[in-house]
């Protein structure tokens, strides 16, 4: 997937916030001879990652500011080949944790594999036992006829995988591995050790959620997730999982259980709801984009029997619009207008804020599916499997003026070419300011990040930071303690040399400058990982 993420407004990390100026990407090169060198390193990932849990200092070169204390997690897949077998795609390799602990100008390191009920099952068949999306695991040919009847009846109702390999989520006080199913899986921050594993549908009707929730200044999270043909209808469930209240602090309760549902918005479709990866939300909206990028549910049902993996079910409808749905997070309730736009397929969510009567949010959108198909470990490459990427800017005007005529444009800011224009009965038709292009996950037609830009919005600046032989994992952007801008603190990133004989490291940079503070050799390998979550150490 493509990594974008803004600096954040001066809220802690995970904190939803409105700006309007820099961003955070990785992006492209195009050079022929660098686009070669990481299709090579992309074809070592399926090597096994090792594990290193005791802790370890790092061998800093330059100053890390005294003031960050806190820990940085990252997440990714780690391990590829079981036995005899081995994982179709990237994102399906079985999840290593990362941890690295910054306090004093120092940063201690360790990491350990997420010992869930998918990395046990595996392990003690010494193969793959549990599918993920883009790998389906099929019996031992030596196993009896109930085994291979109990695990047909498994796939015809997908009971998924705990194999949390995409993020970090914090509910309450507690901290989960997660990826899009309904089972996250309990850690310890510190000591990176699996603990619980929680299932959603014990606390609300959702098959499946995001891995990237929001949370507000009072330490509440926010998060979406499908409920499929519960009572005879599919819908889309934003709820709310409180902070921790005084009468809980100090007793054991889970965090899931004080969940609360905000608000539920109707699948368009009963058997093929959309795919998502994200939301937005300010400080008084919530924004669900329904994209035409569906999960087939009946073609799930018969994948295991026709000897596919269920990421084929997933099926782009380009003759279709794009609904995006404008939510009061007081009211729980949609606003009166609609608004739609042409097809896209939409990952992540950069930035939301509220301005004059209007709610901008930034995306980095596709105009197809391709995305995906672009991290299958075998697949040869091909130029026409890349999907390339932009940055665009949408605006919705909350409540517009209903005098305004049909054809007209409701949009005024003046920093952005964006526009909704109103249609028959009192649609808007919304078109995005596409502020650049190409932001991938990857080097143009490759797999792998080298270098990382900080977008101004209001400027349309980029500036980079890259280093020769170095691939790049998703920036986190840390706001410096009563920092004097938006983008007052630094950006973590997670570097991986491409030589052997040299060491990968953290790397601290400047978020205002760009420039590089320090970086933090680490002696032990670090993989290309998914997403990362930075837990401050409070004073």
């Amino acid at each position: 997937m493509e990594v974008m993420f803004k600096t954040r407004p001066l809220t802690p990390p995970g904190e939803t916030g409105a700006f309007k100026g820099s961003g955070l990407r990785c992006c492209h090169s195009d050079t022929a001879e660098l686009t070669a060198r990481t299709e090579t390193m992309f074809q070592e990932f399926p090597k096994n990652a090792e594990e290193a849990p005791e802790p370890s200092k790092a061998e800093v070169k330059g100053d890390i500011p005294r003031w960050l204390r806190g820990t940085l997690l990252r997440n990714g897949p780690g391990i590829f080949t079981v036995g005899d077998t081995s994982y179709n795609h990237w994102f399906d390799g079985l999840a290593i944790m990362h941890s690295f602990a910054f306090e004093d100008g120092e940063v201690i390191h360790r990491s350990r594999f997420l010992r869930g009920d998918t990395y046990t099952a595996n392990m003690t068949a010494n193969r793959i036992v549990v599918s993920e999306m883009g790998t389906m695991a099929y019996p031992d040919p030596s196993k009896n006829l109930i085994v291979k009847a109990i695990t047909f009846l498994n796939h015809t109702v997908p009971d998924f995988t705990d194999n949390g390999a995409s993020n970090f989520i914090k509910y309450g006080n507690e901290y989960f591995a997660t990826s899009e199913t309904n089972y996250i899986r309990k850690i310890d921050p510190v000591t990176l050790e699996t603990l619980d594993k929680v299932d959603y549908m014990k606390y609300l009707p959702v098959n499946l959620a995001t891995s990237h929730p929001h949370y507000d200044k009072e330490g509440n999270a926010y998060n979406i997730g499908t409920s499929i043909a519960e009572k005879g209808k599919t819908k889309y469930i934003l709820f709310k999982v409180p902070a921790v209240s005084e009468k809980d602090k100090g007793k054991k309760v889970p965090a899931l259980k004080n969940v609360e549902t905000v608000c539920t918005v109707p699948s368009r479709t009963l058997l093929t709801p959309s795919y998502y990866h994200s939301f937005g939300m300010t400080d008084n909206y919530f924004i669900f984009i329904e994209q035409p990028f569906k999960l087939d549910i009946l073609k799930m049902a018969t994948a295991y029997m026709r000897g596919v993996n269920w990421a084929s079910c997933l099926k782009f409808c380009p003759e279709e619009n794009t609904l995006i749905h404008l939510i009061d997070r007081k009211t729980g309730k949609e606003v009166e207008t609609k608004y739609f736009t042409g097809a896209m397929v939409v990952y992540h969510h950069v930035n939301a804020f509220e301005e004059d009567g209007n709610v901008v949010f930034d995306v980095i959108a596709y105009d197809d599916n391709k995305l995906y198909d672009m991290f299958y470990l075998k697949k040869k490459t091909e130029a026409s499997v890349y999907s390339k990427s932009s940055y665009r800017r949408f605006v919705l005007p909350i409540q517009p003026d209903k005098s305004i005529a049909i054809g007209e444009n409701l949009v005024n800011l003046k920093y952005t070419t964006a526009s909704a224009v109103k249609e028959k009965e009192g649609k808007l038709m919304c078109q995005a300011e596409v502020c650049f292009s190409c932001v991938t996950f990857c080097v143009e037609e490759s797999t792998m990040a080298v270098k990382i830009g900080k977008f101004d919005t209001e400027t349309k600046e980029m500036v980079y930071w890259s280093e020769d032989n170095c691939f790049l994992s998703e920036p986190v952007f840390i706001p410096r303690p009563n920092g004097e801008s938006e983008d007052d603190g630094v950006v973590l990133i997670s570097a991986i040399k491409s030589s052997p004989d040299q060491s990968s490291f953290i790397l601290i940079l400047d978020g205002r400058t760009f420039k590089e503070l320090a970086r933090a050799y680490v002696n032990a390998e670090l993989q290309m990982d998914m997403h990362g979550f930075f837990i401050p150490r409070e004073s």
